[in-house]
């Protein structure tokens, strides 16, 4: 289960702008988070085992993929063999209004860490609790006032919409032609009105206009030096990215890095005139996160066959299994039996009994509680129910504890979409060690509540 051995203007390649060219880490002052900030990245005793940084649109989001296959592929990957151990990075221009919006609509996980609006906002956790200090470093040669007035002398210039404009990010839609003539003059006039300032122009249409210290790749760096400072600096790092402002986050030394399949061409020709002898940095031939799964078994960073690439678990063990594989296995099986992807035996549902304790209770949002056995039966009458539907389930969130000699304390998001009814379930299992069953582990007791804010579903079904 590890490493698998199996446009811009030609002359104008540098979409980087700004009055005064500087390396990622030659400005960057090592600012200490705040304490709301340091508990989100003290998640982790030690040192991460991997981090993933990663951009969102068209990169971990793949919006031609309406049933999100390639993304829920990654969230098993992710969730059974990574987030126990390991930080999710999401580096996005989208503005926090826009991010969340996104969020909304598509099934992705909580990353530890999220940077937005084109590397201008550092947020942590799922409260996303935001790096004042990260700001405060922004603020240096940086007036938005005077961006506006000095942008608003070019007719050329199309504000995009006021959710994507940030204190310190002005962006505009300008054509690639324009966008040229733009670049030469702007970045002098901000200069000689005191400002230091950086544009980026990306997917042949969009100019963003930031602080010179920001940027993706400049806002991974700060990370970087945040974790040097506390002796826990990820042991690999693997940057994902599809268009031109995410060509800083593959300039940060010592990283591994991934351009999807489906990048544009600017960040295909940027590869090609600065890092094309880069062994680190590899054009992957699977897109979006199909593509983050791939680099994962290319550079051999760890596990890199999603679960739900595995269509029979009894036929097919892992080398890796814990409580947070146990999870996933079992709501991948739920999903499968619901839409009669796996074979209606009796079989499974006689392996599903063995792995719950006899005496097991699931204790549902209402209070009321039922034997698992009975859960299991009734679980079992929903064969197919959801076939040719739009049903997916899938677990976010997994932390666990072993709080006994062969118990563990397991805690996530368990999250089902039917149509377009999306449910969450925030959910506690107690599993036992049992040496007798395949994957070891013995489901003991279920709770399920309900997460503020998911809509309502049917609480007179007892099924988990």
């Amino acid at each position: 289960m590890f490493c698998s051995t199996h446009s811009i203007d030609a002359h104008k390649p540098n979409f980087h702008f700004g009055s005064k060219e500087k390396s990622l880490f030659q400005s960057i002052r090592v600012f200490q988070p705040t304490l709301g900030n340091r508990v989100h990245m003290d998640r982790l005793n030690g040192s991460a085992r991997l981090m993933i940084v990663s951009d969102l649109d068209s990169t971990m989001v793949d919006h031609d993929d309406l049933d999100n296959l390639s993304l829920l592929r990654f969230n098993a990957l992710w969730e059974a063999y990574y987030r126990h151990d390991s930080l999710l990075v999401f580096s996005t221009g989208r503005s926090p209004t826009s991010y969340k919006e996104l969020r909304n609509k598509k099934p992705l996980l909580t990353p530890d860490i999220t940077i937005m609006s084109v590397g201008t906002e550092i947020a942590y956790g799922e409260s996303m609790v935001p790096d004042t200090a990260w700001t405060q470093y922004l603020n240096q040669k940086w007036n938005r006032d005077i961006v506006t007035q000095e942008t608003a002398k070019f007719p050329e210039l199309t504000p995009q919409s006021e959710k994507q404009q940030r204190p310190h990010k002005v962006s505009f839609f300008v054509e690639k032609a324009k966008a040229w003539e733009i670049i030469n003059v702007l970045p002098k006039r901000l200069e000689e009105r005191g400002l230091d300032v950086k544009i980026i122009y990306s997917s042949g249409i969009a100019l963003d206009i930031l602080p010179q210290g920001a940027g993706k790749g400049q806002a991974l760096a700060y990370l970087l030096k945040n974790f040097k400072v506390d002796g826990k600096v990820p042991v690999h790092t693997l940057v994902c990215g599809d268009s031109g402002n995410d060509a800083e986050l593959y300039s940060v030394p010592e990283v591994y890095g991934v351009m999807v399949s489906n990048a544009q061409e600017e960040l295909l020709q940027w590869h090609t005139q600065n890092a094309k002898n880069n062994p680190n940095i590899i054009h992957a031939t699977e897109r979006c996160a199909a593509g983050i799964i791939q680099a994962i078994g290319n550079f051999c960073l760890g596990p890199n066959v999603s679960p739900r690439d595995i269509r029979d678990f009894q036929k097919c063990k892992v080398d890796i299994f814990g409580p947070s594989h146990e999870v996933v296995k079992y709501y991948l099986f739920y999903e499968r039996w619901r839409r009669a992807e796996v074979e209606k035996s009796e079989q499974y549902v006689q392996n599903l009994k063995s792995v719950f304790c006899p005496l097991g209770i699931f204790v549902h949002p209402s209070g009321g509680e039922q034997p698992f056995h009975q859960c299991i039966d009734s679980m079992a009458k929903l064969y197919g129910d959801m076939q040719g539907h739009r049903f997916r389930v899938w677990v976010d969130r997994i932390s666990s504890a072993q709080i006994g000699s062969d118990i563990w304390l397991v805690k996530f998001h368990k999250w089902e979409l039917s149509g377009i009814e999306l449910q969450c379930y925030v959910t506690t299992v107690l599993m036992s060690l049992k040496a007798e069953l395949p994957d070891g582990f013995s489901w003991v007791h279920v709770h399920q509540t309900r997460l503020d804010g998911s809509r309502a579903g049917d609480q007179t079904i007892w099924r988990f």
